[in-house]
């Protein structure tokens, strides 16, 4: 008769890695920008990331196109032990953000937490805004965050609890008029998602960073803000990026349809 014998009893390996969930953050076009800057910070805390980016609107803006950097974003996320893809997205175009949800499905599953950092923003005031300035703010900045948001709910399908929807926002309007108007209803859009989304246990928060220079500020600018900010110094990507990071994890999920200001104390 065999006996067992300590050869035949199997000892057990250590647990597979939990799946990294899955952020898809919009507006990753510069290195220097917020939306880089979050990307970055969610990684590092076990996310994988798809981002769009849109470089013909830098190539409108005065800092220009940035070369290379979907590139360069994409390799440190990567550095970071996240997967990743970057999407080229005209979020002006109403069937864009269909679009990206079936390529980042496509690619790497299903979107866990949808962070909006992409803005339309090109100063003008009562008196000289265009009505083709107008409406592009308002699609990409209001319509597009809808859209997203509605694509967004129509296919989550992670662990109830776990979703997020996060965007940034601004207080600003004074010489800016379709930038402020067009984020003031975005952050309507926004707050809406915590009730309408209840069911699914997402929750929705708007972001309001305050100025954080990202290569648009002039020396005035940046000079009066520093005087008007208790702490005695600019926003970075970095500020943003640690809240975004929190209101993404599980102790974040008790925040639930707040438009939180983020901004040193700026009077």
């Amino acid at each position: 008769m065999t006996t067992s014998t300590d050869q035949d009893q199997t000892t057990p390996g250590p647990p597979p890695p939990a799946a990294r969930p899955l952020a898809l953050v919009t507006g990753v076009g510069r290195t220097v920008g917020i939306g880089a800057g979050i990307a970055h910070r969610l990684a590092a805390s076990g996310w994988d990331i798809a981002f769009t980016y849109w470089t013909p609107y830098d190539d409108r803006m005065t800092w220009g196109r940035e070369s290379g950097a979907t590139e360069a974003i994409s390799r440190t996320l990567t550095e970071q032990g996240a997967s990743t893809t970057a999407i080229e997205a005209d979020l002006a175009d109403p069937d864009t953000p269909a679009r990206v949800f079936d390529e980042v499905e496509e690619r790497l599953g299903s979107v866990t937490a949808l962070v909006m950092c992409h803005c339309e923003s090109v100063d003008s005031g009562l008196l000289d805004t265009t009505v083709e300035s107008f409406d592009r703010h308002f699609a990409v900045n209001a319509r597009a965050t809808w859209l997203l948001i509605r694509e967004f709910g129509r296919r989550f399908a992670a662990e109830r609890g776990t979703g997020r929807i996060i965007s940034l926002t601004s207080d600003h309007t004074v010489g800016n008029l379709p930038y402020g108007a067009s984020k003031g209803a975005l952050d309507r859009i926004t707050l809406a998602a915590a009730r309408e989304l209840a069911h699914l246990g997402v929750t929705a928060n708007a972001i309001n960073p305050g100025p954080v220079d990202t290569g648009w500020m002039s020396e005035d600018i940046r000079e009066h803000c520093v005087r008007n900010t208790p702490l005695g110094r600019l926003g970075t990507p970095r500020d943003t990026a640690n809240l975004v990071d929190f209101l993404c994890s599980r102790e974040g999920g008790w925040i639930n349809g707040q438009l939180l200001m983020s901004n040193g104390g700026l009077a």
